[in-house]
């Protein structure tokens, strides 16, 4: 007959109960451990599936991967994410979303933007773009230095200190860069003799962006900084999923020549985390044939887009230039008349042999880009826009 099951306080010998206890005790503690170590045993078997398991379950909830959905993003909805999925009190504002915008809608959109000239394939690969560099009225010397390190960025980069006076708003000096072949205009605000303001001007129909600028650390101030060379960095654009951030991505996608120069090491990287766009730019320094690591050569500063408008840069004042002073001469009439007659008749004759050959000032003319009177707001961020620390723009 088995022996019944019984408790070590109820034996009445104190040193019998005590015995019984130590003994039981000790059980306890080996069957534990049996069991801790068959529980490491089997998860020094399978460390992925352990180590995959626990990253999906302990995936921190941040404002990145939490942020509202908006219809224009064209990838996937950020919020389907392993976190979201683990945690069943998200809200609701963050559950996910099968709407997505249809792929013939945005290739029809990124086919008729204003980039899409550049990446038709019929520009120079090894051509860099004209960038005009220039700053804002009454500049100082930090601007200058700060101008100075943008156009060692930018391949093909040209900078020309702004003029101070009337008729060198920023749509005149745009339509006087469109008119000499100029791509992009890149204009540097200061305030309180600090750069705070980027203005970017594709030439010659537009778009024009403007960013706030802040945290400007030059080449010089960045310990262990490496020296640029003139080769064609690459260009690595990240973060960028809404329409809007598609069309500012792109934008910056046109200030670098297609084909990269790939013996210089060096790539420029523009990462969107929260609408602040951060710079940085690198060379790759290879340490060994399997290790490499970033030896960052500067500026690097941060961007916030603030508006982005459709064409130029508007002039309010723009107006038809001031006609010659004009003088009475009355007797000179009649012979200025037969003087004119003459040359009608000559220049009907010229004229049919060179109606196929325009003159030097036809093409000037041709060529010159009026700036609009008003401006035509694609976007524009107001504090109204921002309902909630998760919504993101780009």
């Amino acid at each position: 007959m088995p022996t019944s099951r019984f408790e070590a306080s109820q034996i009445k010998n104190k040193f019998k109960r005590e015995e019984i206890a130590q003994k039981q005790k000790k059980k306890k503690g080996q069957d534990k451990l049996q069991r801790r170590l068959a529980r490491s045993k089997r998860r020094r078997a399978t460390p992925l599936r352990r180590k995959y398991r626990r990253l999906a379950q302990n995936v921190p909830r941040t404002l990145d991967n939490t942020r509202e959905f908006d219809p224009s993003i064209l990838t996937a909805d950020p919020s389907t994410s392993a976190s979201v999925q683990a945690d069943p009190s998200a809200s609701a504002s963050s559950a996910p979303h099968p709407d997505t915008q249809p792929e013939d809608e945005s290739a029809a959109d990124i086919a008729s933007d204003p980039f899409a000239s550049y990446f038709s394939g019929n520009v120079d690969p090894t051509a860099p773009p004209k960038v005009l560099l220039t700053t804002s009225q009454k500049a100082t010397r930090v601007t200058y230095e700060f101008c100075e390190e943008l156009s060692g960025v930018f391949p093909g980069a040209e900078f020309i200190r702004r003029k101070k006076g009337k008729g060198f708003e920023m749509g005149r000096i745009a339509g006087w860069a469109a008119g000499r072949g100029y791509s992009h205009l890149v204009v540097v605000n200061e305030d309180v003799k600090k750069p705070n303001a980027i203005t970017v001007v594709y030439l010659p129909e537009g778009p024009t962006a403007y960013f706030k600028l802040t945290s400007i650390e030059l080449s010089q101030k960045i310990t262990g900084h490496a020296r640029a060379t003139a080769h064609f960095p690459e260009l690595v654009l990240n973060g960028f999923v809404t329409r809007l951030g598609h069309t500012v991505g792109r934008l910056f996608q046109t200030f670098f020549p297609p084909m990269p120069e790939f013996q210089g090491r060096q790539v420029v990287t523009l990462h969107n985390q929260r609408d602040f766009l951060f710079f940085r730019r690198h060379r790759y320094a290879f340490r060994s044939p399997e290790k490499v690591a970033l030896q960052e050569i500067g500026p690097r500063f941060t961007l916030k887009l603030r508006s982005l408008k459709k064409g130029l840069p508007a002039v309010k004042a723009l107006g038809e230039p001031s006609k010659p002073l004009e003088f009475d001469a009355f007797e000179e009439d009649d012979r200025l008349a037969e003087v004119a007659d003459t040359q009608m008749v000559d220049g009907e004759a010229e004229g049919a042999g060179s109606a196929d050959h325009p003159t030097a000032a036809e093409q000037t003319e041709s060529k010159k880009v009026k700036p609009p009177t008003e401006d035509e707001y694609q976007w524009i961020w107001k504090p109204e826009l921002e309902t909630t620390r998760r919504t993101f723009f780009l």
